[in-house]
């Protein structure tokens, strides 16, 4: 009974731990880059990438699931294109990804929108005055200068990935010890009525929320010293 007790609580653990991982990730490669774009005011359709950006934060997340599952699944273009090609995305660890992905980019992308936005204009011109481009005056002088709200950015979008519920019960189809993150897992064992273990995984959530919740007061402090 330890055994399986144990089980229960280090898999869903180590599934969280690697979506997240991976979901950090990402955030960096692409959401960095569509905060650059959306901080553009003369970005041609900016006001539909903002849309597309921001509509989970305001979107129930159990339609934005099922929009994904019906833009994604074998029956749709794209999923026979992936079909094709061999990528297993629905029922898989690649859809918990995406799900954590889709939930967290608005909270990552608009606070940094704003600080890039908020970054003095006549720093950026002094730089292109001195011959450096757009790309190399973003990546060295205004992130580093901004890092401290890019953690923070991270911090909270990475925080709503590791609670996300809806999308990731619609791509990845909550299947027990594949596709069962710790916060689907306390689900589970709330409906099998297995409370004890419901009760250790929140445990674990909130302690793990607290360690983002102090990382986050240490760097919105440092962000506000800046």
């Amino acid at each position: 009974m330890e055994a399986i007790a144990l089980e229960q609580i280090s898999n869903p653990l180590w599934l969280s731990f690697k979506t997240v991982l991976v979901t950090l990730i990402l955030f960096l490669l692409l959401g960095v880059p569509l905060a650059y774009l959306l901080s553009k005011k003369d970005l041609p359709l900016r006001w539909f990438l903002d849309t597309i950006v921001t509509l989970p934060l305001v979107f129930p997340p159990i339609a934005v699931g099922f929009f994904l599952l019906l833009l994604l699944g074998k029956e749709s273009f794209i999923g026979q294109l992936l079909i094709k090609a061999h990528i297993e995305i629905i029922f898989s660890f690649s859809g918990i990804v995406i799900a954590a992905f889709v939930a967290g980019l608005p909270l990552m992308v608009k606070p940094l929108q704003a600080s890039i936005e908020q970054f003095p204009e006549e720093i950026k011109e002094a730089s292109y005055l001195s011959g450096k481009s757009k790309v190399y005056t973003f990546l060295f002088i205004v992130l580093p200068t901004i890092k401290n709200a890019l953690i923070v950015a991270l911090l909270i979008a990475v925080a709503r990935s590791l609670g996300e519920v809806g999308i990731t019960l619609m791509l990845g189809g909550n299947i027990i010890g594949k596709t069962d993150t710790i916060s689907l897992a306390i689900f589970n064992a709330v409906f099998d009525g297995e409370y004890d273990l419901a009760m250790i995984l929140s445990g674990i959530l909130v302690l793990i929320s607290l360690l983002f919740f102090i990382a986050l007061n240490i760097f919105e402090k440092r962000k506000q010293l800046i």
